[in-house]
């Protein structure tokens, strides 16, 4: 039996969304040095503040893939208010959950996609309502969290 749900091994067998954008109007890059998971966002958003596609790349665990997989798809279509409001707890209840050790790789696809908006945001020389300067690493300034080995 897995620890993972199966809308997480879905979306880690098949993800979607993976790829990367040309010409992205804002990419982020975000890790987590502690577990060696990378993730990099690509958005293309429209004059309307729409973002038309998005794409990712992601070098981690399974989990990471699948968090990466549906936060590209929960931003897709939206607004960029919209967008910013996407969570790493919405990513983990769309995928039915993870396990407390792969909490973190939500956070990378919540933190990624802030990344990405923030690189948009400095393109364009426009300021993002709600939106602060992302961190390259996720433990950055946070409390060790412990892990179950």
């Amino acid at each position: 039996m897995s620890a993972y749900s199966e809308k997480v091994m879905d979306h880690f067998q098949h993800p979607r969304n993976m790829g990367e954008i040309e010409n992205a109007s804002g990419v982020g890059t975000v890790g987590n040095a502690k577990c060696g998971d990378i993730m990099r966002i690509f958005l293309d958003i429209d004059d309307d503040g729409i973002i038309r596609d998005v794409k990712f790349k992601t070098f981690g665990c399974g989990a990471a893939v699948a968090t990466s997989s549906m936060a590209t798809e929960l931003v897709k279509g939206k607004r960029i208010e919209d967008a910013l409001k996407i969570t790493n707890a919405a990513v983990m209840e769309a995928l039915d959950g993870l396990p407390p050790v792969k909490v973190h790789c939500s956070l990378l696809a919540e933190e990624a996609i802030h990344a990405a908006l923030w690189d948009y945001a400095e393109k364009k020389g426009i300021k993002i309502e709600g939106l602060e300067k992302p961190k390259s690493d996720i433990h950055e300034g946070e409390e060790e969290e412990q892990e179950d080995y």
